[in-house]
């Protein structure tokens, strides 16, 4: 009996399973919503983990004709790829340090003035993969394991909706709602160089953007055309003997190149499909106690909040995010780093979303700016927190959003500087500074100005003196 229940509590899909289980039963949910809950989010995460094993399947050939083509490493940007690979192999860490991460954001939303309340869950699921892997790449174990894992889950949680927010406000021209997605730092950076670079730059929405490329919005067939673009290269640089030789036993080298590409887009799929249900049982379950706990607080939801109010920033953000993934490509290959190849899906989702910020501020010089920026920094992220990520540093895929890029650096760099009791540490001293300013939240609040501003124009006029002088 005893040896069930711990096999019970070891299995990531039970936990999560009891995770919503307790919150539909502490929001007096009938039977019927409670059981079919419980058991759609477990089979949801599942779902995930199969995915996830789709992928890491197909992209192992990938790296290999990469390597063997070109004699460098390349990784492919797929954040769910690189998250069903770590809930493979971290389900149960991963599960109790989402659940304590949700747990640090419901209190830090009710006695800080964050009262951001995360309640994208896929994304949630992404940072704490992230989290845990860069942990396990420290070999950390026990409690501190989780004491990290869910402060610092938490503490991003808030953070990252808290500083769009002057922005997000602007855009949705209201101050109910949020951006809960972990590409903030990206756009927060989009929309500050579109402020300082964009004057009288017209607005994007005043362009008229072909109706071909709507296409482009369907993940799947982005996806699908992009894995097969990426194989056929790999393969018709290997050549043909390489590659039926030692990968596709005898069949032939661009069949089995489509294929590849082909069941990559399956494996994500799967993912997306896993993620939607485990999502969409887990967030009302987390997001109905906060409704009664926390008093005035912004739900932080999924980036296409903002797509209604700029379509056409939508598509300058992805074609220049994905132009600044190309460009970053060609310095990786001329300095022989590891080799970060553009997705189109990251890049299409948070080149979107930071040509949107970008657009608010400084127009269509903005939304350039914006996603030419996010496409620079999701490609050469991974090339400092890589090597953090211990069993998943040569995994062939791996993150790709600002946030998540971020987080594994600093949590990489701090655990390897000052160990784990130095960054547990750090991580209190944060949420002490979160507690401890009210007074400055409020200030902010009332003249609705940025945390990190400053008087641009000011610095923009000197600079022109100067320059007269």
């Amino acid at each position: 009996m005893l040896k069930m229940l711990k096999d019970l509590v070891l299995e990531p899909a039970i936990v999560v399973g009891g995770i919503v289980f307790l919150g539909l039963v502490l929001q007096r949910k009938s039977l019927e919503a409670t059981v079919k809950g419980t058991l759609k989010s477990a089979i949801g995460f599942m779902v995930i983990r199969i995915g996830g094993n789709i992928i890491a399947e197909c992209v192992e050939p990938f790296g290999k004709m990469f390597q063997y083509a070109f004699h460098v490493s390349g990784v492919i940007l797929s954040v769910e790829g690189a998250a069903g690979i770590a809930v493979g192999r971290f389900g149960m860490e991963i599960s109790l340090v989402m659940l304590l991460g949700m747990a640090v954001n419901l209190l830090l939303a009710r006695i800080t003035r964050f009262r951001y309340v995360f309640v994208t869950g896929h994304q949630t699921l992404f940072m704490a993969c992230m989290i845990v892997v860069s942990l396990k790449g420290a070999d950390m174990e026990g409690w501190i394991f989780y004491a990290i894992g869910g402060l610092a889950l938490g503490i991003v949680m808030v953070i990252s909706p808290a500083i769009l927010q002057k922005y997000t406000r602007e855009i949705c021209h209201n101050d109910s709602v949020a951006v809960g997605h972990f590409g903030g730092s990206a756009y927060f950076l989009s929309a500050w160089l579109g402020k300082i670079y964009g004057e009288n730059s017209r607005s994007t929405e005043e362009m008229k953007i072909p109706k071909k490329l709507a296409f482009l919005r369907d993940s799947s067939v982005t996806v699908s055309i992009t894995m097969i673009l990426m194989y056929l290269v790999a393969a018709v640089a290997c050549g043909s003997d390489f590659v039926e030789q030692n990968l596709s036993e005898g069949k032939n080298y661009l069949v089995y190149a489509i294929i590849q590409g082909l069941t990559f887009a399956v494996g994500f799929s799967v993912v997306i499909t896993g993620v939607r249900w485990f999502i969409n049982e887990i967030v009302p379950a987390v997001k109905g106690i906060a409704d009664n706990w926390i008093p005035n607080a912004k739900p932080a939801v999924d980036s296409p909040v903002v797509f209604p109010y700029a379509p056409n920033a939508l598509i300058v953000g992805f074609i220049s995010s994905f132009l600044g993934g190309l460009i970053s490509l060609g310095i990786m290959m001329a300095c022989n780093l590891t080799i970060i190849l553009p997705g189109v899906v990251p890049h299409f989702f948070c080149g979107a979303t930071a040509g949107v910020y970008g657009n608010s501020t400084g127009g269509r010089r903005g939304a350039i700016l914006g996603g030419f920026l996010n496409g620079v920094i999701i490609s050469f992220l991974p090339v400092i927190f890589l090597p953090h990520l211990g069993s998943l540093s040569d995994a062939s895929v791996t993150f790709p959003d600002a946030d998540l890029g971020f987080v594994g650096a600093f949590l990489g760099d701090w655990l390897n500087r000052i160990g784990s009791y130095g960054t547990l540490t750090i991580l209190i001293g944060i949420v002490i500074i979160m507690i401890l300013i009210p007074e400055m939240m409020d200030d902010m609040e009332d003249s609705q100005e940025d945390w990190f501003s400053f008087d641009t124009d000011k610095i923009l006029e000197e600079s022109k003196m100067s320059q007269k002088k």
